[in-house]
């Protein structure tokens, strides 16, 4: 029998939108601003009157790099703390990429910092750079300002795409975590060395306070705030149950879970506690909108660590970092729905679209799978559609060789196109999720209609 769900009413998203793209555009006023004041920091010091000699200019574009490579580590932390309000303005996978994108730049004004003063002092002195190195290593605090370069260094190459894949997520995210200790080792030569942050001044006490606002945000956002609300909610594993060959649908038990705030379409980030699984964090989407005291997520074993969770037992205590993403009726910027879905992919969506708001006839669902075995959760998906009114298109059969390659061969040799089953599309909010590989072919294909880009909304499984 189709579900029954209760009319909501409805959204101005222009408006939503409009608001959201406001607070986005705040964020990154900030970040440049930030970038702008450590400058300022220098040239508030007397800097501004250093611009002398080429052995000054040198060392003074030297300290100029320092403090605006470090502003960018700080900046970094900021997004990856899952600060609640910029999760909202621009969604946690767009802070990621915001937060990787810093990664070259910073290093590179580290690298430039480091070069620039050895060039300057050894203008200064007469010496070869290559022999100030000594000397300023005995200065103050040097050396493990060095150490922490090099753990930088190891940071932004672990992040590189090629060099990443070489990596499972559990031994990438360990290595990721030097980046904080890189930042902590920082600190202390930048108050030592120098009278630029000298004690006391306006200077100083700006630095530390964004220490204190990147490190506060890591500390309560990572940890304080997950650790009370995984002791509030009590969440256990209720059930471990078999949706296909290799896809497990888990079960949870809790407290007043709906006060979680979840939308559907976001994740969590799930810790099972057992021996073989309590140092293994997840981030995985609902798969069902939780209820009071339940909530459900779907895996699919593409590797250890999924195969140990999908096989974790009854009662297993969970801890939870979320909800996150935007990836969910909050993005809607446009009157209708267009969702596209295929394999695990369709696990968010059918949480999405329980939890989405719109009137009979505004939303098209197409589904797709490469066999019979991997129309996961399609029965739960065409019951909802049914029941609020969209229209659902079914496609399997292997990927087409010509054409749109992300639709099954036998649909493009019917001439099925995108317009055709979305004539719409212009009028919709694009939602896809599903593989990577194919996820790109389909957004390709998306883009070429011209639509814009803030209707467009894509959800991949990678990291």
């Amino acid at each position: 029998m189709p579900q029954r769900f209760s009319t909501l009413p409805r959204v101005n998203h222009k408006r939503t939108y409009a608001r959201r793209a406001r607070r986005a555009d705040l964020l990154v006023m900030l970040l440049w601003t930030s970038g702008a004041a450590a400058a300022a920091l220098f040239l508030a010091s007397g800097g501004a009157a250093q611009f002398t000699t080429p052995a000054a200019i040198m060392t003074s574009l030297g300290i100029i790099t320092g403090l605006i490579g470090t502003d960018f580590i700080l900046v970094m932390l900021v997004l990856a703390a899952r600060i609640p309000a910029i999760d909202r303005a621009i969604g946690h996978d767009r802070a990621i990429a915001v937060h990787r994108s810093l990664g070259k730049p910073a290093l590179y004004l580290i690298l430039a910092h480091g070069a620039l003063l050895l060039i300057g002092y050894g203008m200064s002195t007469g010496f070869n750079p290559i022999a100030e190195i000594g000397p300023m290593l005995a200065l103050p605090d040097m050396p493990i300002a060095f150490v922490g370069t090099g753990l930088l260094i190891a940071v932004v190459v672990t992040s590189l795409v090629a060099v990443r894949r070489k990596f499972s997520y559990e031994g990438w995210h360990l290595v990721h975590l030097l980046s904080y200790i890189a930042v902590a080792f920082a600190l202390p030569h930048q108050l030592s060395v120098g009278g630029i942050l000298a004690d006391g001044t306006v200077q100083r006490a700006y630095w530390i306070a964004l220490y204190l606002i990147a490190f506060g945000s890591i500390a309560i956002f990572r940890f304080i705030e997950p650790t009370i609300s995984s002791l509030r909610h009590r969440i256990t594993v209720s059930g471990v149950t078999t949706v296909a060959p290799g896809v497990t649908s888990i079960h949870f038990a809790g407290k007043n879970l709906r006060s979680l705030g979840a939308s559907g379409g976001q994740f969590f980030i799930w810790r099972f506690w057992t021996k073989r699984t309590w140092w293994h964090s997840h981030p995985i989407s609902l798969s069902a909108m939780p209820t009071s005291t339940s909530a459900r997520i779907t895996v699919r074993d593409l590797g250890r660590g999924s195969a140990r969770i999908s096989a974790v037992p009854v009662g297993t205590k969970v801890s939870i970092e979320g909800p996150y993403g935007l990836f969910s009726d909050a993005a809607r910027t446009a009157p209708k729905l267009a969702i596209i879905a295929a394999g695990i992919g369709v696990t968010p969506i059918r949480a999405f679209l329980e939890h989405a708001r719109f009137a009979p006839g505004e939303a098209t669902i197409l589904l797709r799978a490469s066999t019979e075995e991997e129309t996961y959760h399609w029965d739960e998906i065409r019951d909802i559609a049914a029941a609020k009114g969209a229209l659902c298109y079914v496609m399997i059969g292997h990927r087409s060789p010509v054409g749109a390659g992300w639709m099954s061969e036998s649909d493009v040799r019917r001439g099925v196109t995108l317009a055709a089953a979305f004539p719409d599309l212009a009028r919709s909010d694009v939602y896809l999720c599903g593989p990577t590989a194919w996820l790109d072919l389909v957004e390709k294909d998306v883009r070429a209609t011209r639509i814009p880009a803030h209707q467009i909304h894509a959800e991949r499984f990678d990291w």
